[in-house]
């Protein structure tokens, strides 16, 4: 079966602004995020992506438009069941005043539990991204083999739920996985388990280094702004 490689889209202006974007539309790179694009054909240089499917959501198409510039063959198929987890009422809401909110705890311990009001629920999150990810298996190894591999441009919290997936965990559990902006993560799936082969792989250790101010205790809901 084929390898997934999943790149999370570039730092952009709701994460520099510490607001949770959702599906709010026209939410764009900010300029840092706009620099990770543009290395992101570099990165992937030495691999045969045979296929690009992404987010429909605009930091996403951003992200990806330097590698299908790079690459003339290669055009993007956009599937919405890769798309940012709706978050419904919080969508656009600072997450220094969500962190108040009851139903934050639950998001950061008991996430299986949490549905947002007048979104979904996060389990409905995983399953449909879950769900994507074995049809362009099944689709991309049909067309391509067995050895191929493609890329999934999506969000923090769809891609850590895939990761979890992969590995067995409970969605309870997946708050403890971390992907900065433009990070990579690798799946390299088979027919009796997955592998993940990159976890959240940036090139770049300055995130690991002492801050300032340290990170908190809690996950970033939506996958945070990364290293400062």
């Amino acid at each position: 079966m084929p390898t997934l490689i999943l790149v999370r889209h570039g730092r952009s202006t709701a994460n520099t602004a510490g607001v949770l974007a959702g599906w709010t539309p026209g939410v764009a790179l900010d300029e840092r995020g706009a620099a990770q694009a543009e290395a992101l054909p570099g990165r992937l240089a030495e691999l045969p992506v045979a296929e690009v499917v992404t987010s429909p959501l605009q930091r996403c198409q951003e992200t990806i438009q330097p590698l299908l510039d790079a690459r003339p063959g290669l055009r993007a198929h956009t599937d919405e069941r890769i798309g940012e987890c709706h978050y419904g009422d919080w969508s656009g809401r600072k997450l220094a005043e969500l962190k108040d909110e009851p139903l934050m705890q639950v998001v950061q311990a008991h996430p299986s539990a949490a549905a947002f009001p007048g979104g979904e629920s996060m389990r409905a999150m995983q399953t449909r991204a879950a769900e994507a990810v074995r049809e362009w298996n099944a689709r991309v190894e049909h067309e391509h083999g067995a050895d191929a591999v493609y890329l999934m441009c999506s969000h923090g919290d769809i891609i850590k739920s895939l990761v979890a997936d992969a590995l067995g965990l409970h969605l309870d559990l997946f708050q403890r996985i971390s992907v900065e902006p433009c990070s990579i993560t690798a799946i390299r799936y088979t027919r009796l388990r997955p592998f993940l082969v990159r976890l959240g792989d940036t090139g770049d250790f300055a995130s690991l280094a002492p801050r300032e101010e340290p990170p908190g205790e809690d996950a970033p809901v939506g996958g945070g702004a990364g290293a400062p």
